[in-house]
């Protein structure tokens, strides 16, 4: 048996009642490490860039082994950038080039840009429209129940990579489990801790970072999913919220 642990943080009361988002983490992990998990997360809830929480909720479900599903982990590569002006260039050449349409690179980016406040979730947008279509406002969709199939290969395999970090091991694992999605082409991303600058765009060709897609010391970052047009958004949301993924790591020696 697997746990997913959750965690959601705010300062002003619950999201529900209009608290600003400060924090948030997703663990699935063995029983031996929920406490020390829990832990973690509670005390990145109280010390986060963002503000110190007033508010937090963490939620421990049990998860049949049987159901979870693994996916490999996406290469991985980093691209160094002069600003952030030119990691939006080009990010936006990386998405032109998997697919997504002139039009939605736009309005996706745009969308991110004019945020007043950080979501909680993702944006879906339509790949060729650049619609969006989701009707969940700041929440967005929140994608859950994943984790490295291996923590110890993971730290390894990272650190071979030059990478480190709590931004880039989440970002990896919740682009892989987002790309496996049905219907997903792509997602970009840039963090809203003010102190973390990369951002990535993640396809099936892999996870791009960027190392400045933001101005240093704002507090503004999302995500949008690109998505194929006719799509079937209720399956995806439910893919993407509930099912459980395990992402498998290189061992050593071994090529993406």
């Amino acid at each position: 048996m697997l746990y997913s642990v959750r965690m959601r943080s705010a300062q002003g009361g619950a999201h529900e009642m209009g608290g600003r988002h400060i924090s948030g983490a997703e663990r699935l992990v063995v029983l031996q490490r929920l406490g020390k998990i829990t832990q973690d997360m509670l005390e990145r809830a109280f010390s986060h860039t963002r503000g110190s929480a007033d508010f937090v909720n963490i939620t421990i479900e049990a998860v049949p082994r049987e159901i979870v599903k693994p996916v490999r982990l996406l290469p991985t590569r980093t691209v160094d950038v002069l600003d952030f002006t030119a990691g939006r260039a080009a990010a936006k050449s990386e998405l032109l080039s998997i697919g997504v349409s002139n039009q939605a690179v736009e309005r996706g980016m745009e969308q991110l840009v004019k945020l007043t406040d950080s979501m909680r979730g993702a944006m879906l947008v339509c790949a060729k429209t650049g619609e969006r279509l989701d009707n969940t406002g700041m929440r967005g969709i929140r994608v859950s129940r994943m984790d490295s199939n291996d923590e110890d290969v993971l730290n390894q395999w990272m650190e071979c990579q030059g990478l480190q970090g709590i931004h880039a091991r989440e970002g990896m694992i919740l682009a892989t489990k987002v790309v496996s999605a049905p219907g997903v082409i792509a997602e970009l991303c840039w963090s809203d801790d003010p102190e973390y600058v990369t951002g990535y765009v993640a396809s099936v060709k892999g996870y791009i970072r960027f190392t400045k897609l933001k101005p240093y010391g704002s507090s503004l970052g999302g995500r949008v999913f690109f998505i194929r047009e006719n799509s079937n958004v209720a399956e995806l949301c439910k893919y993407l919220e509930k099912q459980p993924v395990l992402v498998t790591v290189p061992t050593e020696g071994e090529d993406l």
